[in-house]
């Protein structure tokens, strides 16, 4: 019989426990409104450029220019979050968040929309989106005070946003159908309004900050030194990058599979993402539920090792039922890794450095994937879809393998997670 406590026993009363803090409430209320409208966004605006260019190439290319910034200027945000009051730079990115989303419903619904300004409000979005990351990643320890329901925030932001990432694109394609892109575009606008009223909403204490701006470039460097100096945050972050490049991008290939694997359709294609999705929730519910952060670094291992076999079991399925139950462990390995990746260096890392780790954090995981899917169209044009993906299953594994005999070399040491 499991003793009490032990992170084998699972309670359903625990799976919301980060609701006891109440600047988290607000966060979680706003927050899950607001994802649902960027989800909608997200799928008008390649519907759009799609519709105006009939060109999969600038489909690329606008999705190239949306996460791009994140990779060149994540880690400049990730200083300034550590230097400034994160609370005050989520209400300013929130905002112009908001007005990039207005802008583009007014120039859609007006009819005045053009190929160029997309990709101008794309890159103004990346932008956004870059100092937006790392001020967001390190304000959840702001707003949960006991660190012991840190693990379980971080849960239910994966949570939310996969149940977003089901409603959402839902949502958009009912309205592009009835009332075109815009539509989606200006709910968008306004689902900001939620986020921002919460955030204003809160009383977050002052807390410490670090030195002066005019040392920036200097705690630019001390945050990389420090990063890649830590064993755990290092392996993390190597590990995160490796699968953002080389595995999270089989998403870009799911049409081919619908169509050519599976001879289906459009639905055929929702049902496939639904199905990640669906297990992506699964793990995130998984992972809240947990009574303690022990053996997380475990748990990465299943988690990776599950996504490279499903990754390879899917490759190889020509039926429909037997594709969506491997991506649904594909969805659940995916978020069930990342989400405890998060957790460990949300857990270790210094309060002065946490802003500048977990901008590093969104370039491994956001900032490499525009390379990654423009890589894995590379060479699935040579090699194909399947044996691409079969390769990127295998490189999880070996991934997954190689970080765990990381962490046993660590065990024991001032930042083993084994401590945590």
């Amino acid at each position: 019989m499991a003793q009490a406590g032990s992170p084998t026993q699972f309670e359903f009363a625990f799976f919301l426990r980060a609701f006891n803090h109440r600047n988290y409430r607000l966060f979680f209320g706003g927050q899950a409104i607001s994802l649902i409208g960027t989800w909608m966004q997200q799928v008008a605006m390649s519907w759009l450029v799609y519709r105006l260019t009939n060109s999969t190439f600038l489909l690329g290319v606008v999705g190239f220019t949306g996460q791009v910034p994140i990779f060149l200027f994540a880690s400049l945000a990730g200083v300034f979050a550590d230097r400034h009051n994160r609370h005050r730079i989520l209400i300013v990115t929130q905002t112009l968040a908001m007005v990039q989303a207005l802008t583009l419903a007014f120039l859609t619904l007006g009819g005045f929309i053009t190929l160029w300004q997309i990709i101008v409000l794309s890159i103004l979005l990346g932008l956004i989106n870059a100092f937006d990351m790392p001020a967001r990643q390190s304000f959840v320890i702001e707003i949960v005070e006991q660190r012991e329901d840190l693990g379980n925030a971080i849960a239910l932001n994966s949570f939310m946003f996969n149940g977003a990432r089901l409603i959402g694109p839902s949502l958009a394609g009912i309205l592009i159908a009835l009332t075109g892109e815009g539509t989606c575009f200006l709910l968008n606008g306004i689902s900001f309004f939620t986020i921002i009223l919460a955030l204003l909403a809160m009383q977050v204490p002052l807390r410490k900050r670090g030195k002066g701006i005019e040392h920036f470039w200097k705690g630019l460097w001390e945050g990389y030194a420090y990063a890649f100096t830590i064993a755990p945050i290092r392996s993390i972050l190597l590990y995160l990058a490796l699968i953002s490049f080389l595995v999270m991008p089989y998403s870009v290939l799911m049409p081919f599979f619908a169509r050519d694997y599976l001879h289906g359709g459009p639905h055929t294609l929702g049902f496939l993402m639904a199905a990640a999705g669906t297990g992506a929730l699964a793990g995130a519910v998984y992972l809240a539920m947990r009574k303690t952060i022990r053996g997380l670094e475990r748990i990465i291992v299943v988690a990776a090792v599950t996504f490279g076999l499903g990754l390879i079991a899917f490759a190889f399925s020509r039926v429909l039922a037997l594709s969506l139950a491997t991506l649904f462990f594909i969805g659940f390995g995916m978020i069930v890794q990342m989400a405890s990746c998060n957790t460990i260096l949300q857990t270790i890392v210094q309060e002065d450095m946490r802003g500048r780790v977990m901008s590093l954090f969104a370039v491994a995981m956001v900032g490499m994937a525009p390379f990654g899917s423009l890589f894995a169209g590379f060479l699935s044009s040579r090699i194909g879809p399947p044996h691409t993906l079969v390769i990127s299953g295998c490189i999880c594994i070996l991934g997954a393998l190689a970080f765990a005999r990381q962490f046993l070399r660590m065990r024991g040491s001032q930042y083993g997670v084994s401590s945590l």
